[in-house]
């Protein structure tokens, strides 16, 4: 060990210590992309909390699981702002659906169905026209998406071709689709096991909502084993394969003509001319409302919801749609710093178990991945580096296809969330796209719902500010900017030398990678970098040079190793 280390003092290294600068290099292949519920994120506006006639507290934690819990635009800008996106080396902030969710309740899932189910996730949508009066008005959606393009942060809704939200007494009471007999204030309070396909059937009233042109309902014996067919969680259908065109729904007329300049702060400008009956399919109605979102914000990209669900020549309609609209934006904004961006629209995709696989036609869809389920959850240092090896040479067999790989999502908390320290290096220096789960990165703990209510809403609890696990925040913060800095880890290839070690490159550039290291010994970089070189650990920011093939350093931190060449 003195002979190695005095050895060092002695050679020269071929380059002078120095930083290693950072990249403004962005590519969809390698982004990392942040998750948020918008409603269980931060409440910056309390005044906003409660909208539409909805209840938000039904006097205990669990009826309350599945209520808007106040989470907001405002909320969101102000972490923004705070920097909190850049600190976790952020590429992406991907947003649940932003447009006005269904104003009353269905009854919650799970093993104990009487609590109120809102439409606080973004997934039961009203109107695609105009934002939801809970999150905030456009022009702050507005100031958010902006903000975030000035960090250099791409900006990702939720888009589902598949379904509508369900109708509710509540929303029945409001535009007058169906004779509740109740108030509004009566529609409001919750009914356990209240079904809304027992309510309606033989209805005559239920024309007033989506008319049988523009929906399939779970009664009317379609082949559940065809996903195209298949009604999923009971929810009205769209006939996404119809071309036969349809009116605008009766209840949204009357909700804009009854709404008129009253929501003015609130409809997304670029919609107003898709709210105008044009002899359209259902699905050219949905994707230009969709598509407008686009068009008026300059929106990067969409996380598709249930894409085996839907004819994949609508996906394609998508796809072309939003590349448009997003050319149209750019062309419409010439000093906002996301126009002179030169990346298409973005499209991936929820596939029921899904992995890394190439999907030919999804990509000749518009789809860039599938959301990847088997990523493993467990943090193994031991087994991720083979894992990896796949994960790279996937990437670059089909060029623009990609992983796209977390750890938690709204329906599971798979991953190991005591070993989560060792569950980000796994994610956070993996091939492909890194999606993070809002609170994974701080500990965020689950809702005491879970005990008593379904266990989907106890994974998408507030986020504590005031209970944040610092040490994990940093561990997170650290990879992310070293990620996003070194486009290498994410897009290069892979080369694996042993269980614990393999190297990233590309033509330019190369990091070894090691994990487990040992702090008492000499870390071999024999064959990866020459003898002579000045070479920096990311991690920790201290150098070595390389003698005899190995390099010393005084310390490892998180049982990881990130070595790069310095240059000048």
């Amino acid at each position: 060990m003195k002979n190695i280390f005095l050895a060092s003092m002695l050679l020269p290294c071929a380059a002078a210590m120095a930083q290693t600068s950072a990249s403004s290099h962005f590519d969809w292949n390698g982004a990392t992309v942040y998750f948020v519920i918008t409603d269980r994120f931060c409440n910056g506006d309390p005044s906003n909390d409660v909208n539409y006639g909805r209840i938000v507290d039904y006097g205990s934690e669990r009826l309350n699981a599945a209520t808007f819990h106040g989470g907001d635009f405002k909320g969101m800008l102000q972490k923004a702002r705070e920097g909190y996106f850049t600190d976790l080396g952020v590429d992406v902030v991907w947003m649940t659906d932003v447009y006005e969710q269904i104003h009353g309740w269905m009854s919650g899932s799970g093993p104990v169905n009487d609590f109120p189910h809102y439409g606080y996730h973004g997934y039961y949508p009203l109107d695609y026209t105009q934002t939801d009066r809970n999150y905030g008005t456009v022009e702050e959606f507005r100031e958010l998406v902006d903000t975030l393009h000035a960090q250099g942060i791409r900006v990702m809704l939720g888009a589902n071709l598949n379904d509508p939200g369900y109708p509710t007494l509540l929303d029945a009471v409001q535009y007058g689709f169906a004779d509740t007999g109740l108030t509004a204030e009566e529609a409001a309070q919750h009914r356990r096991d209240w079904s809304f396909d027992d309510f309606f059937a033989g209805r005559l009233g239920w024309k007033g909502w989506y008319d049988r042109g523009w929906i399939r309902m779970p009664d009317e014996n379609w082949n559940e084993n065809d996903p195209l067919e298949a009604t999923l969680y009971g929810m009205p259908d769209f006939k996404d394969e119809s071309d036969a065109p349809v009116s605008i729904p009766a209840f949204l007329k009357r909700k804009w003509k009854g709404e008129g300049s009253a929501s003015d702060a609130w409809v997304n400008p670029s919609a107003r001319k898709f709210r105008k009956d044009r002899k359209w399919s259902p699905m050219q109605y949905v994707i230009s409302w969709i598509s407008s979102w686009v068009e008026e914000f300059g929106i990067d990209g969409f996380r598709c919801d249930i894409v085996e669900n839907v004819h994949l020549d609508r996906w394609k309609e998508l796809s072309e749609a939003c590349d448009a609209a997003l050319v149209k934006w750019r062309a419409a904004h010439p000093d906002d710093p996301a126009a002179r961006w030169n990346d298409r629209f973005y499209m991936t995709g929820d596939y029921e178990g899904a992995s890394i696989d190439y999907k030919p036609d999804y990509a000749d869809a518009g789809f860039s991945s599938m959301v990847n389920f088997y990523f493993p959850k467990r943090g193994d240092l031991d087994g991720i580096v083979h894992t990896w090896q796949a994960y790279a040479d996937s990437l670059h067999m089909h060029a623009g296809w990609h992983s796209f790989s977390y750890l938690n999502n709204s329906y599971h908390r798979d991953a190991d969330m005591d070993n989560m320290t060792d569950c980000a290096t796994t994610l956070l220096l993996a091939p492909g796209v890194a999606q993070i789960y809002y609170g994974d990165e701080t500990g965020r703990k689950l809702s005491d719902a879970r005990l008593n209510v379904d266990s989907n809403q106890a994974f998408r609890s507030d986020m504590d500010w005031n209970d944040i696990d610092e040490d994990l925040l940093s561990h997170f913060r650290k990879l992310g900017r070293i990620r996003r800095s070194n486009p290498v880890i994410a897009v290069g290839r892979q080369k694996t030398l042993d269980t614990h070690t393999c190297v990233r490159y590309n033509d330019d550039d190369k990091i070894l990678i090691r994990l487990v290291p040992d702090n008492d010994r000499p870390l071999s970089v024999e064959g990866v970098f020459d003898d002579g070189v000045l070479v920096e650990e990311l991690y920790t920011g201290n150098t070595s040079c390389v003698v005899g093939g190995a390099v010393t350093f005084p310390e490892y931190r998180n049982k990881v190793a990130l070595i790069k060449e310095v240059t000048r």
